[in-house]
This record gives structure tokens, sequence and C-alpha cells, in this order.
């Protein structure tokens, strides 16, 4: 039996058989409100929200289906049940084309009105619920990567939810690594372009005149290889996203071409005449001070000030430190389930050399050393064997040749021999994971002899192949 907290609405111009419905669907714990015409029932529904209507076809003033026509344009989703008389069935089949969800003919059995009202009430119930599910998958999808809860992210993510009802241009900025599409992407994701595309271009990737291709597109015979039209990203995008990333590297010609189509939102094609119309959203992303390079002549004022309308600075890892066990957690899940592996967490060790890193290359680099770290992993927690020597001994020891050892040597601590070991150690089985376990190729790279990296690794139990 569904909760009394389930309103139905019973609508009929027979006054024994509308009290009688109400007994009976009241005893069954539903709250009953009785209308006695379809008017009489506008009104109630006017007033109230109902879970469900039961309505006779035919009635006065305004019959059951004239009631059905105008529920299903104010509340599409509401279900309504039709009576009808058994000889008129086409009015009861005319009903279920204009959405009503079942009928039942008089006389009709109670048993049966009451397994149809539980079953349409209990499809609503799982409509509902698919609904809240779609729409949690979806929030899930907006910030989809973009993991961490320090402060300064917190504030990042009420100002996608701000920007994201805006179509105003976005300046993402941030050093490399630190997520700035991801950013680009949650923003598209939360706005009115969602169901649209998001196209993306790296403009540092591509030199001046491929990069004008591939934004404003190309008439056949524009150039050699154009064999054919093509649309530019600018049009791919159009009604959606479009996201342009290092735009710093922008030439100044480039600069002209794009400020006057985020300007005009028109573009005309390489090699052609005509205007064509756009119209997608920008955001455009750099790892560079523009303000620097407008002081040295290199970016334009104008398109600065066009892009900048809205900026949003994403934070290096360094400065949300707090973040870096949550993410490497995250990151150990995506990684375990793409390597069918079940690695429960990292030792101690690993923790802390984590927690101390400076991360130049941001969350990039710290996915990447995850993934590393699960793909080489022969225990079920990540060890310091599984890391590259510039994370487990720090990047100044493998840069430089051991400074942070300094203090364990002023403190006459150090056991020189050791260290060499454990150095020589990492070195080579980063050597060795770089070049997939072969030995032939790693005593290269090295530039070692190839029967004295096969003693050293026989010394330090490493697994190899020939």
């Amino acid at each position: 039996m569904l909760q009394k907290t389930v309103s139905i609405l019973v609508v009929d111009d027979d006054r024994s058989l509308r009290n009688m419905l109400s007994f009976v669907l009241s005893k069954e714990g539903f709250q009953v409100v009785e209308a006695e015409n379809g008017l009489d029932a506008l009104k109630k529904l006017k007033g109230a929200k109902f879970d469900l209507v039961v309505s006779d076809i035919r009635m006065p003033d305004l019959n059951g289906i004239e009631l059905l026509k105008r529920i299903k344009t104010h509340d599409p989703d509401l279900p309504v049940i039709m009576i009808t008389a058994y000889a008129a069935t086409h009015d009861a089949i005319e009903a279920m084309k204009l959405g009503a969800e079942d009928y039942i003919m008089k006389p009709f059995n109670l048993d049966e009105l009451k397994i149809i009202i539980n079953k349409s009430l209990h499809k609503k119930s799982i409509e509902l619920e698919n609904i809240e599910l779609k729409q949690m998958l979806s929030d899930k999808e907006k910030f989809e990567n973009i993991v961490g809860g320090d402060p300064k992210m917190t504030k990042i993510y009420e100002l996608i939810r701000t920007v994201a009802q805006t179509d105003s241009t976005v300046l993402v900025t941030g050093e490399s690594g630190t997520g700035k599409e991801l950013i680009a992407r949650a923003i598209h994701a939360q706005s009115r372009r969602a169901a649209q595309k998001f196209v993306s271009i790296n403009c540092g990737a591509l030199p001046e005149n491929l990069l004008e291709s591939e934004l404003f597109g190309h008439k056949k015979g524009a150039f050699t290889d154009a064999y054919q039209d093509k649309e530019g990203l600018f049009e791919a995008a159009s009604q959606g996203t479009l996201f342009l990333d290092e735009i710093s590297e922008m030439s100044q010609k480039m600069q002209v071409k794009l400020l006057r189509a985020i300007q005009e939102k028109v573009i005309r094609r390489v090699g052609g005449t005509s205007e064509i119309a756009v119209d997608g959203r920008i955001i455009a992303a750099t790892n560079r001070d523009l303000v620097e390079s407008m002081e040295r002549g290199e970016f334009r004022s104008d398109l600065y000030y066009r892009l900048n309308v809205i900026s949003i600075r994403v934070p290096p890892l360094r400065e949300r430190r707090d973040d870096i066990p949550i993410l490497m957690q995250h990151f150990l899940q995506r990684y375990n389930q793409k390597f069918a592996k079940s690695i429960t967490g990292f030792d101690k060790k690993v923790l802390e050399r984590f927690a101390g890193y400076d991360w130049p290359g941001n969350v990039r680099e710290l996915e990447n050393f995850v993934e590393r770290g699960v793909a080489l992993e022969k225990g079920s927690v990540i060890s310091a064997d599984s890391l590259p020597v510039e994370m487990v001994y720090g990047s100044a020891v493998a840069k430089s040749g051991g400074e942070e050892w300094l203090p364990q040597l002023e403190a006459g601590k150090l056991d020189f021999n050791q260290y060499l070991d454990d150095l020589s150690r990492r070195i080579i089985i980063n050597a060795l994971a770089r070049c997939h376990g072969n030995v032939k190729k790693t005593a290269q790279v090295l530039q070692v002899n190839y029967r004295s990296l096969r003693y050293l690794i026989e010394k330090f139990n490493l697994k190899a192949r020939s």
C-alpha cells in the first residue's frame, strides 16, 4: 500500500459513484478530493497538487476528453485514468492517444481499479526516481574529474555555476596541468548549451595557416591540399562552446581575425568570400600572464579585454595541498579499474613524498605518478619502488646529486654506500619502466655495459627481460 500522502482527484458527475470511489480509496490510505465535473476539477487542480486523476469521460459542461487535454497541457506528467461506458470504447482509445495512463469500463471491479491505480502510481514513482538519478549523474558530469575540497576550489565551483548561466566569454588562467580544460567543460555542461557540442583546440599546437583553416574552415582549392570544402571549429561549435587553449600562442595576425569573429559573430572560410554567422560561446585559456604579454606587444589589448569578461584562476596544486590525498585516492580508483587491480592505498613513504613534493606539473603530474604506481606495483599498496627517482628522493636530488641529503651528512648519519645503492636502484627501476623491462635497451639508455646492468638488476632483485 502506498503512503497516505498520495493525493487522488476523483472526477464524476454521478455523486453516488464519486462518493463510493472516495470511500474505497480513502480506506486504501489515499487522500481523496472529489470534483463533480470537468470545470470543478480544473479549479481543484489549480488550488492543489495531485498525484493522480480518476475521471469519467461522459460529463456535462466539460467532458473527460477536454479535461484530459487541459491537464496534459499544464502538467503532462500527471497520470490520468479514464472511466468509460462499455459501449463507448472509442472514447477510451482517443483518451489513450491523448496521454491517458489507462482506462476502465463501467461497470468495473473495484479490485481491478485499485490495481490500475497502484500500477500508474508505481510507474510515476519509477519515472521520478529515474529523473533524480539522471540529475545526479548529470551533476557528477558537470564537475567530472575536478576533484578537491580546498576553499579555493569551492569558490571556483560556485563561480562555474554562476558563469554557466551567462553567455559571456571566459578567460581561464593557471599553470600547465591544473585542469583548465576541465573548468571549461564544467561551464559548458551546466549552461543552456550543454546539449550542443563542446569543441576544443590548442592554439599553440598548429602553425598559423593550419590554425586559421581549423578555426574558420576553408573552401575547395583554397590551398594545395584543400580538395573539398571544410567546416571550421567556429561553425562546428555554433550554439555550443569553443574552447581556445593556449590562446597566448596565437600570432598577431590570427588575433585580429579571432577578435573580429568574436565581436561580429561572423567568420569567413579561407579562400571564401561569403560571411557565415556563428553563435558559439568562447572560453579561452592560458598558462601565461597576458598582461605581461600585452606590455611586451605580444598580445593585443583589445582581444584581451574581449576575452577577459570573466576570469577564473585555477590554483596550482602546491597552493592546495589538502587536496593531494583526495586526488591520490581519486586516481587510484580510476587506474585500479583501468588495470583491473585492487591496490588499497599508498605506503607511508609515498604519502610523505607526495605531501612534500612541489608538483611543477600540477594535477596532471600527480595523475601520471599514480598511474605509473598502479601499473608497476606488485603488492597491495603503492610503494616507493614504483615511483620515479625524482619523487622518491625529491627533485633536487635527481637534478643536483644530493643537496637534500646534506643535513644527514652534517649530522654524520649518511651511509654513503647505501645512498649510492638506493639511488642506483631507483634510476634502474625508472629506466627499466621507460624501456618496458628490456635490459638491452635500458643499458643503451643508461650508457652502461649490458653485463654490469644485469649484475645490478640481480643485486637489487629487480624484474626485467633480456
